[in-house]
Order: C-alpha cells, then sequence, then structure tokens
C-alpha cells in the first residue's frame, strides 16, 4: 500500500519543477538586465573591473557564494531555511586549518574530520527540526550563534593560516591552482560537445513522444550563444593564469544539484514538499527522510564553502563566512526561489549569485567602506525578497 502510494505521488509530482517556474522568463530578463547594468557601471567606474586579472578573482568569488548558495536552494526548496552557514563555513574552516597549522595533520584527513563534524550537526540540525517539530529559523537561528562562538574559541580569536610551513597543500590549492591555458580550452569544447550532445538527445526523445520542441533555427541560436559563452569564459580565464580550480569545483557542484533536482525522486519530493507538506505525507513521501537529507547534503556543502572561503582568505579569522547565509538567501530569491518553497532552479541560483558576487567585487575594487557595502547588501535581500512577493501573487 505504500509502494503503491509513493507510486502515485512520483507520477503526480513529476511536473513539480517545471510548473514550479511559470515565472521565470519574466525573472531572468530582469536579471540579465540587471548584470549588465552592474557590470557596465563598474566597468566605468572602475576599468580594472574587467581586467582578465580581477574577472578570474570574481570568478573565486563566485563559487564561493554559488556553492553555498546551491545548497541554500535545497533547503529552501523543502520550504525551510538555514541561517546557520556563515557561521558554520567559519568554524568547519577553523576546523580543518587549526589541525592542519597547528596540529600538522595531513590536508585531506584535516579536511575529513570538518566534513565528518560538518554531517553530524547538520544531521541532528534536521532531525530537531523535522522531528519536533521546531522552526528552522530558531533552530539555524540558534546554530549561527552557537557555531559562531565556537569558531572563536577555535581560532583562540587569533589569525590561523591554511598552510604550514609556509608550503601549499591540497587546503591552499582550492583557490589558488588554475588549469593549464590548453586544458582549459580542451575542457571548453569537451563541455560544449557534451551539452550539444545532449540538447540533440533531449530534442529527440521529445519528439519520440510527440511533445514540442523548438525550432531547429531556435535551438541552434541557444547552442551558439552558449557556445560563445564558454569561449569567452575560458579566453578570460586564460589572459589570467587559467581556469581556477574553484569554477571546476563549482560546476561540479551545480551539475550534482541539477541532478539531483531534475531527475531524481529525491529532487521530485523535495519540491512536493515545499508545496505542501502535509500533502506530501499523505501521499506517502518519506518526509522525515528527505529533510533530514536534505540538511545533511547542506552540512557537506557548507563544509566546501568553508574550506573554499578560508583557504581564498589565506586564513582563518573571527570575520570568517559573516554574512555568507545572508548572500546565499539573496541570491536564491534573486534567482527565482520561493521563499515558500516549491519553486526554484540551479540555472537561476547561479545567476543570482553571480549578481551578488559581482557586486561585492565591484564595491570592493571601488574601496567602497565596510558600512556602505552592508547597507548595500540589505537592499539588495530586501529588494529580492519583494520581488519573490510580488511573482507570488495571485499562486
Amino acid at each position: 500500500m505504500a509502494t503503491s502510494s509513493v507510486s502515485v505521488a512520483d507520477s503526480a509530482l513529476a511536473k513539480s519543477p517545471a510548473q514550479s517556474d511559470s515565472r521565470v522568463p519574466i525573472r531572468d530578463f530582469s536579471m540579465v538586465i540587471a548584470l549588465v547594468v552592474i557590470w557596465g557601471f563598474f566597468a566605468i567606474a572602475s576599468p580594472n573591473f574587467i581586467s582578465a586579472r580581477n574577472l578570474s578573482n570574481l570568478t573565486v568569488e563566485l563559487s564561493i557564494t554559488a556553492i553555498l548558495s546551491l545548497g541554500m536552494l535545497l533547503v529552501i526548496l523543502g520550504g525551510y531555511i538555514d541561517l546557520s552557514i556563515g557561521s558554520g563555513v567559519g568554524l568547519l574552516g577553523a576546523i580543518s586549518a587549526v589541525l592542519l597549522s597547528q596540529h600538522n595533520w595531513p590536508a585531506p584527513l584535516a579536511m575529513l574530520v570538518a566534513i565528518i563534524v560538518a554531517v553530524i550537526i547538520w544531521f541532528g540540525m534536521g532531525a530537531l527540526i523535522v522531528t519536533q517539530r521546531i522552526p528552522a529559523f530558531i533552530i539555524t537561528l540558534a546554530g549561527l550563534l552557537v557555531f559562531k562562538g565556537l569558531h572563536w574559541k577555535v581560532i583562540q580569536n587569533s589569525t590561523i593560516p591554511v598552510t604550514h610551513g609556509g608550503e601549499d597543500n591540497l587546503y591552499s590549492l582550492l583557490t589558488t591552482w588554475y588549469l593549464p591555458p590548453i586544458w582549459g580550452i580542451v575542457l571548453g569544447a569537451a563541455v560544449f560537445a557534451l551539452l550539444a550532445t545532449g540538447t540533440w538527445r533531449a530534442r529527440q526523445r521529445r519528439e519520440s513522444f510527440g511533445l514540442s520542441v523548438d525550432t531547429r533555427e531556435v535551438a541552434f541560436a541557444r547552442l551558439l550563444v552558449t557556445g560563445q559563452l564558454i569561449a569567452l569564459f575560458v579566453l578570460v580565464c586564460n589572459g589570467y593564469q587559467g581556469i581556477p580550480l574553484s569554477a571546476l569545483i563549482l560546476a561540479a557542484a551545480a551539475f550534482m544539484v541539477w541532478v539531483l533536482t531534475q531527475h531524481t525522486r529525491f529532487g521530485r519530493y523535495l519540491y512536493a514538499i515545499g508545496g505542501n507538506e502535509e500533502a506530501a505525507h499523505v501521499s506517502g513521501i518519506p518526509v522525515t527522510k528527505v529533510v533530514i537529507g536534505t540538511f545533511v547534503i547542506m552540512g557537506l556543502i557548507t563544509a566546501l564553502g568553508g574550506f573554499m572561503q578560508t583557504a581564498y582568505a589565506g586564513s582563518s579569522t573571527t570575520t570568517t563566512g559573516e554574512l555568507l547565509e545572508l548572500d546565499a538567501i539573496a541570491a536564491c530569491v534573486i534567482g527565482g526561489t520561493s521563499l515558500k518553497g516549491g519553486r526554484g532552479n540551479v540555472v537561476g541560483v547561479l545567476f543570482g549569485s553571480l549578481i551578488m558576487a559581482s557586486l561585492l567585487n565591484g564595491m570592493t575594487l571601488m574601496a567602497i567602506s565596510p558600512e556602505i557595502k552592508y547597507i548595500a547588501r540589505g537592499l539588495v535581500l530586501a529588494l529580492a525578497v519583494w520581488m519573490d512577493v510580488r511573482l507570488n501573487k495571485g499562486k
């Protein structure tokens, strides 16, 4: 009986991701305009913004923000929120940095310990939220405070480097290693070939089922634009030192989250829970397991973001990870993820993350004071939530 209920739920909810994005084209249009305006403004105000070196740095900064935003996407899709990831980034980065720098542990082992800690903590938070019916806002807000205090205790309010004896290791290379230019070109060509093949096969499948497809001209134009963007990215990165390792990590994370949300039962369940948790329970969906699993994935992603953020800064300090949870939430909402749950996608989150990373990078280049940065981030978050409310009216 339970199996048949789940099967019915699968078939009934198979369209959830598609239905949830009915207004994405409007938002996509506004995001592209916003990105063009932001880049145009900073290019004029600070010509170094479009230099190969800065765009490479922007890619690293984007990778950190986007990876955390992808984890936040999963949590928000289920109708929850996680306010603890910024402090978690600081704590998990600090644990691995201390083990590496002060206790001479190998970098992989130090990072593995931090990952285990992350899984245990986020499993516990997810279990409390879903089994004890405690609002995620409260539990993760408590986590924000606890993790911040533990972070400061772990580093003893000092600065802990991510190297030992000044030597590079796996930890420090996360944001300092670059793919050789020739391999960047090969990788770009391979990615485009895979995208073209996947698009062609998907088109054939839709035609075989009698479903509507884009005209050949439209499909070709999309592939052409995609190819140009890939080529531009590779050329810009090769203009400095090559494609950063952090960009490859982001690409892998984005692909895995995309597969998880669009091509697995877990993803369909997540959309269903965010759309109507009570109906999901009635349909036989294992809500408890899915929600706890989502928070465990969030913990893994927070650990990865912690390693990358700490490596990018070169050390763990008391400010590591500060406000990253708000940047991740803003990136998700800007990208079309509904704070009510049940709607959102990877591409939108990547766009939203690019907007947030561009704003912060540009303001840093212009030497804008920290207080103005805080104001700008707050206004962007408020605007993103307002957009979410406006686009949800009538639903």
